[in-house]
């Protein structure tokens, strides 16, 4: 299992974002890889979950990225983020 997440330029956001994700794996019990990365960069990283925010997503979205994408409202929403991820680790029979 790979997830990666994705800001506009692959550093702050995104970092941060990808430090909530661990933890919110770790309390679930997933064992996955996490990075993260630039929007230009997306498309060419492979993974089987994006995370980014709602704006972010809708740009994944119109790139068609080979894996499920998790849109997020409000990137430091631990509860949020847990719940749209636990959605998407069910699908894909990770959870």
């Amino acid at each position: 299992m790979k997830i990666t997440v994705v800001c506009g330029n692959g550093l702050g956001s995104s970092l941060m974002m990808e430090m909530s994700i661990k933890s919110i794996l770790k309390d679930l019990s997933v064992n996955a890889e996490v990075d993260h990365v630039d929007l230009g960069s997306a498309k060419g990283t492979p993974s089987d979950i994006y995370v980014g925010t709602r704006d972010i997503a809708e740009q994944l979205n119109s790139q068609a990225v080979n894996g499920t994408v998790v849109s997020l409202d409000n990137m430091i929403d631990k509860v949020a983020m847990k719940e749209k991820l636990s959605v998407a680790l069910r699908e894909l029979g990770a959870l």
